[in-house]
């Protein structure tokens, strides 16, 4: 939370009404600024301005405020004593949850803070008015810590007041006993429920501020680094109204909130002649799509063949009917071509002969005239989050580039000897074909004794259940016994390890759900929801418990996991960059077991080494020269600057930058 930032940019509706709910007046505010401002008595108002609209001062007292819509960028405020309320609308969900946030706190900090008498405020009141400032407004003082902690503690609560008892040890309750479910002390407000959530680091601020700016970019970095996190807070900075997130395969467009790209281009598999994707795009609802974009988001950017992306480009000039790069949408493109390239569809001779040089069976976007037109500034993270230990990133960059020495052979091979296993959680097996951990989960769930618990998945929309099979990690019937190994599929509480890929074995069933045995605790598990949004941005849920089956896992479907106790056979890996992606699901190298390690089995695509050794190249080429550019211009001399370095003002125009 930025205690800075006590502002918004929204589109704003206020409405005022009589005793009987009729609207007595109404002002609209197509692009409102939100300011947070005091008069002299200290007084806190919404002061809400806009061209060609009077600016008006709603007094923050005895307000509600309405935050069910706040993750679409939509939010009420109710001012009660001014009989009227403010609507909310297209503002960046991100921003407005923080902007809420800001009037929680400072309203808390005045109602808990301000002990002034009657007689008080009626002399503060009356000095006001006679000192000729009645009318004078500044900008409230940024969120102290004092304040945030008063916010907290309202929010939160005081508690229990008795002394918890001390540590006894646990009976293990029966079968047919029920532990008794875990009280729930408090439920934090959504306004104060992430005031201590993760925040950007400088590489990742640098980003976001051009994803403002209005450049079509493009960010990458290894696995690990962050992209989808900062990819998160991007969408959650950037209005609605205008802004597609997509994605090259469902899971990843699952975890943006988003819709794939195929869906949202509306030209199929693009397979289809140009002329042809061009009457499929143009048709009433997908052209209605196209030409309301005004930022297209694509996730995992790498898994997208070169001709589709080029194909996309050209439907996206002709339906927007601009001869622009792209029709004018801003581009913000994340990925790692390190990892799984796209998937191309050939004969099973030719893949076998071209065995691991398959540089000539992929066409990357990066090496397409489209690419090169449409991107205007690449970055890299390099800061990795996932793995601690140094030693590891070390081996994981190496594997990333496909370089293997017998330091690095040697050391993955001895972890065939690790035991990770514990206390019942076994390793998930990484298998690079979804059918072999298809059938490995189906054998072991059934070697099991005992009876099968079903759980059904509950859609919003059950014409949908396809895509959500597709797009949702959460599968639509979910079969469990006692001692079923499992994984959680959403983060429930970071802190104690309850994230996204946690792995954990079926203890017992309470009231119908089951009792996990995580690493750190156990946990009664209950539904949780997961939302897609359709091409036409309708949002669609669906309602399961967040576990799947996890003796075995797909290498492509472990994408953005991060899995606590893993294991793998190199053996059979057929794809530059699968090896790579499956080591850096691990944590560390002590949850890693590795089997059947093969040297000759890591490689990485040649034309992805050289698009990347081209891009650090540029890189530090202009890292170099943007010092000097602005030193010579100071002086009158930046032409004679470039021109004395063998650069020109068209080879300026798209620069590249990274953070170090």
């Amino acid at each position: 939370m930025d205690p800075n930032n006590a502002s918004l940019t929204c589109v704003a509706t206020v409405v005022w009404s009589n005793a009987l709910g009729t609207t007595t007046r109404k002002i609209v505010y197509k692009q409102a600024t939100l300011r947070l401002v005091r008069n002299t008595l200290k007084e806190m108002f919404l002061e809400i301005s806009g061209e060609k609209v009077n600016t008006i001062k709603l007094k923050l007292k005895g307000i509600q405020v309405r935050s069910k819509f706040m993750a679409e960028g939509k939010s009420t405020i109710e001012f009660n004593e001014e009989k009227c309320s403010c609507f909310l609308s297209n503002a960046p969900p991100g921003l407005l949850v923080q902007f809420l946030k800001i009037i929680f706190v400072k309203i808390t900090s005045d109602q808990t803070s301000n002990g002034e008498s009657k007689e008080e405020m009626l002399k503060k009141t009356r000095a006001h008015l006679l000192s000729g400032k009645a009318n004078q407004f500044d900008d409230i003082s940024p969120v102290t810590n004092v304040e945030l902690a008063r916010a907290k503690k309202l929010a939160v609560g005081t508690g229990s007041v008795t002394t918890p008892p001390a540590a006894q040890k646990r009976r293990r309750l029966s079968g047919d006993e029920q532990r008794p479910a875990p009280k729930k002390l408090y439920v934090p407000s959504p306004l104060v429920a992430d005031m201590q959530a993760e925040t950007l680091n400088e590489q990742q601020k640098q980003i976001l501020e051009a994803c403002k700016a209005g450049r079509s970019i493009f960010f990458t970095g290894s696995a690990g680094t962050g992209k989808s996190f900062l990819l998160r807070k991007i969408i959650s900075t950037l209005p609605p109204d205008g802004t597609v997130a997509t994605a090259s395969t469902g899971v990843a467009a699952c975890l943006i909130g988003g819709t794939t790209l195929h869906s949202f281009a509306g030209i199929g598999s693009g397979e289809a002649s140009l002329s042809r994707c061009y009457e499929m795009a143009t048709r009433a609802n997908s052209g209605s799509i196209w030409r309301k974009c005004k930022r297209l988001i694509i996730d995992e950017i790498s898994m997208v063949d070169g001709s589709y992306f080029e194909k996309i480009e050209a439907v996206a000039r002709y339906v927007r009917k601009s001869d622009k790069p792209f029709g004018g949408v801003q581009l913000i493109l994340c990925g790692d071509f390190f990892q799984l390239p796209p998937v191309v569809k050939q004969d099973p001779s030719v893949r076998n002969a071209l065995s691991q040089d398959d540089s000539k069976a992929v066409r990357f976007a990066f090496e397409t005239k489209a690419w090169k037109e449409c991107v205007q500034q690449s970055y890299e993270l390099t800061v990795v989050h996932r793995q601690k230990d140094p030693a590891f990133v070390s081996i994981l960059n190496s594997i990333r580039i496909g370089r293997v020495t017998p330091e690095i052979r040697d050391r993955l091979a001895a972890t065939s000897k690790q035991r990770i296993e514990v206390e019942g959680i076994l390793a998930t097996q990484l298998c690079s074909h979804t059918s072999d951990a298809d059938r490995i989960n189906q054998s072991k769930l059934s070697n099991l004794p005992g009876e099968d618990k079903t759980y059904i998945a509950t859609d919003s929309d059950s014409y949908m259940t396809k895509q959500l099979d597709q797009q949702v990690q959460a599968p639509g019937k979910l079969i469990l016994k006692l001692g079923a190994q499992v994984m959680l599929l959403k983060n429930l509480n970071i802190s104690e390890g309850l994230v996204n890929g946690a792995r954990g074995v079926v203890l017992n069933f309470v009231q119908g759900y089951p009792l996990i045995k995580f690493k750190k605790r156990e946990l009664l598990v209950k539904p949780e929801k997961w939302s897609i949004k359709t091409a036409g941005a309708v949002i669609v849920t669906r309602s399961q418990l967040p576990l799947k089956l996890a003796w075995a896992f797909s290498i492509h479907k472990s994408q953005g996991l991060t899995l606590d106790c893993v294991e793998m056979s190199l053996s059979k890996v057929f794809e530059a960059g699968q090896a790579y992606v499956a080591l850096s699901r691990a944590q560390s190298l002590d949850s890693l077991r590795v089997l059947s390690f093969d040297g000759k089995e890591v490689w990485a695509n040649p034309k992805v080494l050289e698009y990347y050794r081209d891009l650090r190249r540029e890189i530090r080429d202009r890292e170099l020269v943007t010092p000097m550019a602005v030193s010579k211009k100071k002086d009158g001399g930046l032409k004679k600057s470039l021109s004395s370095m063998g650069l020109t003002k068209s080879m300026m125009s798209k620069p590249l930058v990274t953070i170090n």
